[in-house]
């Protein structure tokens, strides 16, 4: 009996020393491109990746911290620091080739996201010892992200939002909604390994500057003229479109009003896993020690 009381309180004392590791923070490098009325192929706009441009490919950069609040869900908050790039020169449509409009747009993002893990193999290698793992996931939740489009116009990068080239004043910050999925792999528990690839769907249709029609009357000076109306700097000598070039015009349609942006994310990430306290050494330490770090006293009441 004695020796099976030994066994239980070994048992105890195992469990509630266990470690938790909840916490991990990290940074991230990857790649983005972005869904819009810049792109494509002979088509009109089509959604998701049959519109990018790989020749656009830009770079996307960041770090988050994650919290593991069940055995399968985790909350994960992100900053990121990203650009988008995008020139008709690219399509073989007409329409859009003799639009000839370019932009590159630095999104600053902040998300927050839930991740649900649907396979885990929490022991890689099978070594009995749970220091290796893996896990695939699921997620989605909200963000906002600042933007301002530039076009390269007379030799410089031109801010557009300034110069309202639809009449419309759009606004510099907007909210996303980011979904995707991702793994990662731990290494001895502390170092996590992993690949993620997020789409935000965007609530904005001017991360390019596009969306509806041009103006149906010309600004009034020139330099705003040319930057809204860039068929103005095609070369006449050069075999073009004539009828594709004409039909960018004042009033005319210059984008597609009835899809929103979208840009996505593919990236590799490291993050370091925090080892909390274990619930025994709270428990220990609540029941000993005060504050200050100093044991609690017993006091003794003498007895005559």
């Amino acid at each position: 009996m004695k020796k099976i009381y030994t066994v239980i309180l070994f048992l105890t004392l195992s469990l509630g020393m266990k470690s938790q590791w909840l916490w991990d923070y990290g940074l991230r490098l990857g790649a983005s491109n972005y869904l819009g009325d810049i792109g494509g192929n002979e088509k009109t706009r089509r959604d998701f990746v049959a519109d990018m441009k790989l020749a656009k490919t830009r770079w996307d950069g960041g770090f988050f911290v994650r919290y593991k609040y069940r055995p399968k869900l985790s909350f994960k908050g992100s900053f990121d620091y990203l650009r988008l790039e995008g020139d008709d020169k690219l399509s073989s449509n007409p329409g859009r080739r003799y639009r000839n409009f370019n932009f590159k747009n630095d999104i600053y993002e902040l998300s927050a996201t839930g991740e649900f893990v649907f396979f885990e193999d929490p022991d890689l290698g099978n070594t009995y010892r749970y220091r290796n793992s893996f896990r695939a996931y699921v997620f989605g939740g909200v963000g906002g992200f600042y933007t301002n489009p530039k076009s390269f116009y007379k030799g410089e990068w031109v801010k557009l939002r300034d110069y309202q080239n639809e009449g419309v004043a759009y606004k510099s910050v907007v909210l996303s909604i980011p979904m995707g999925m991702g793994f990662y792999f731990t290494f001895n528990k502390k170092h996590r390994i992993g690949f993620e690839m997020n789409y935000r769907k965007t609530f904005t249709d001017y991360i390019d500057d596009i969306s509806g029609n041009y103006p149906s009357t010309p600004p009034t000076d020139a330099y705003s003229q040319g930057l809204v109306l860039r068929t103005t700097e095609l070369d006449p000598k050069v075999n073009t479109d004539i009828g594709a070039v004409r039909s960018h015009t004042w009033g005319a349609k210059r984008g597609d009003p009835t899809r929103k942006d979208a840009y996505m994310t593919m990236s590799l990430s490291y993050s370091y896993v925090i080892r909390g306290k274990s619930s025994f050494y709270r428990a220990r330490n609540n029941g000993f020690f005060t504050r200050k770090g100093k044991r609690k006293m017993r006091k003794i009441r003498a007895k005559f």
